[in-house]
């Protein structure tokens, strides 16, 4: 398990039940914890409504920002990046209605 702070904000934690931010235990499934397998346990896990919204296909949105650490996560490696314990992922959405 990885312990892991999960942030949503900018409208992303209304998909996730109006949280914004979530401690996790995450699984390894044997090597190291990568965000793609991060996003994925968080939408099957804590995700409350129209995961279309928040994902796509294996990815997040176009308009989501991700950031691991207060990093831009296309500095780590997106989806491939290395996740550790205390880590702090943060989920943004850029898109508002008008």
């Amino acid at each position: 398990m990885v312990r892991v702070v999960l942030e949503f904000s900018g409208g992303v934690e209304l998909l996730f039940g109006n949280q914004k931010t979530v401690e996790a235990d995450i699984p390894q499934n044997g090597g190291q914890l990568t965000v793609a397998e991060a996003m994925a346990w968080a939408r099957d896990n804590l995700l409350t409504e129209r995961p279309e919204l928040f994902m796509k296909g294996s990815s997040v949105r176009p308009g989501v920002l991700v950031l691991v650490n207060d990093t831009d996560w296309e500095l780590c490696g997106e989806l491939e990046a290395a996740v550790t314990d205390g880590d702090r992922l943060t989920f943004i959405s850029t898109l508002h209605g008008g």
